[in-house]
């Protein structure tokens, strides 16, 4: 009895917040880039567990049944969606993404591959954007753990890293990824959205490779896959032995990667989205001075009045268990402090680590935006992770307002001054 008594009460805030909050979501009607100051191109990358062009049978990573891309780019805003290793690290994806836009075979440094234990060098891509440089800029929009890649392959670009560096020069046969040298101005924004900027709770606490099963079979779920062996999804970690062999099952398969040594390094997606993985993230990326930075966050609890957060009714089911753990966990010991401040979340990422990087120079987004500061966005009210990306359980985004989302934000950024 106690049970149905508190899912009923559940129920009833959840319907109360949903009736009574409204969408924090600007007014301003949606715009193609005909005025605007820049032609750069939009690059968009997905977070965890996504995945790329004929994989889940059609269901767009960026849209669900809609298409965002296309819709950009039928409204005037040249737009790519780029594809990286959904369980990789933010080091592995940013290098993979680095080659994605470029063009040319994956090159995951020889100092990192020799520190963990990996191949060095990884797929080759054609490029989508092979005249990237300092002249031909883009924006670059990340999801989720895409917003942490994007952050890390900027930081890269401009910096290169010191022990890849150092690397070369005591091994001079081994030749440097030009990635890796720095002096490339070639980004003009950056934009995270439900980013775990300072990490995630979540992955403090859950296992993700566990999660990340679930994650993928509830994706596959919507495309209408009723088997797992016929579930069209690609790991991308064949730079840990993981390649799938043309016989074996997508179970079998599946089970491979998940029960992989690389989920005991630090060189892994679960080590990366934790708050302790992102403080050293943090510790090396820096906002830069002349680029352009936006977030966008979303909110899909309700606070009861022992002060814990729990998800709404309309939250995808397979958040709610995470969701209920972030909103009354704390911690007071090593590592980030963690206090009741974190509790709101939507679902996976926390409110307060999705707005900007704790420390770096932010404000609230007014529409006048100036380079080397976080500008970000209200929250958006009842939306949940996946909400963002127009894969929400319940519907309850609509089409129209996912579409009005995205066009506002390729306004935005297509409106952006050149220099």
């Amino acid at each position: 009895m106690k049970t149905i008594k508190q899912l009923a009460l559940f129920c009833a805030f959840s319907f109360f917040y949903i009736v009574f909050t409204p969408f924090a979501v600007s007014a301003e009607s949606p715009q193609t880039s005909e005025a605007s100051g820049n032609e750069y191109p939009i690059i968009f990358v997905h977070g965890l567990a996504g995945w790329g062009e004929g994989e889940m049978l059609g269901i767009n990573y960026w849209g669900g049944d809609n298409n965002v891309i296309k819709l950009l780019n039928s409204n005037g805003h040249k737009a790519y969606a780029a594809t990286v290793g959904p369980v990789s690290s933010n080091w592995d994806r940013a290098v993979e993404l680095y080659y994605y836009i470029k063009g040319g075979t994956v090159d995951y440094g020889a100092a990192h591959a020799t520190k963990y234990g990996h191949e060095r060098f990884g797929r080759t891509f054609p490029g989508i954007y092979s005249q990237w440089d300092e002249t031909s800029k883009i924006h670059l929009v990340g999801h989720s753990m895409g917003g942490q890649t994007i952050r890390l392959l900027t930081e890269l670009l401009v910096n290169g890293d010191a022990e890849e560096q150092r690397y070369s020069r005591e091994n001079p046969e081994e030749n440097l990824s030009p990635l890796f040298e720095g002096e490339k101005k070639w980004t003009h924004s950056v934009t995270t959205i439900a980013t775990p900027n300072n990490g995630s709770t979540f992955a403090d606490n859950e296992d993700i490779a566990s999660f990340l099963k679930r994650m993928v079979i509830d994706f596959a779920a919507l495309s209408g896959v009723q088997s797992r062996d016929t579930i069209v999804y690609d790991y991308k970690v064949e730079h840990w032995g993981l390649k799938r062999q043309k016989w074996e099952s997508f179970t079998a398969y599946m089970d491979r990667v998940m029960n992989s040594k690389m989920w005991r390094s630090k060189d892994i997606s679960a080590h990366d989205l934790s708050t302790y993985g992102a403080a050293e993230l943090n510790g090396r990326v820096k906002t830069q001075p002349d680029l352009y930075y936006f977030s966008y966050t979303g909110d899909a609890t309700y606070r009861l009045l022992s002060g814990r957060y729990y998800p709404l009714a309309t939250m995808n089911p397979i958040m709610w268990g995470s969701s209920t753990g972030m909103g009354s966990y704390v911690r007071n010991g090593a590592g980030p402090i963690i206090t009741k401040e974190w509790w709101p979340n939507d679902g996976l990422v926390n409110v307060v680590s999705s707005k900007f990087p704790t420390g770096e120079p932010n404000k609230a987004f007014d529409g006048n935006s100036k380079t080397g500061e976080w500008n970000y966005h209200p929250v958006n009210q009842t939306w949940d992770h996946m909400d963002f990306i127009g894969l929400s359980a319940a519907h309850t985004i609509g089409l129209r307002e996912i579409n009005n989302f995205y066009l506002r934000m390729g306004a935005m950024l297509h409106n952006l001054p050149e220099e």
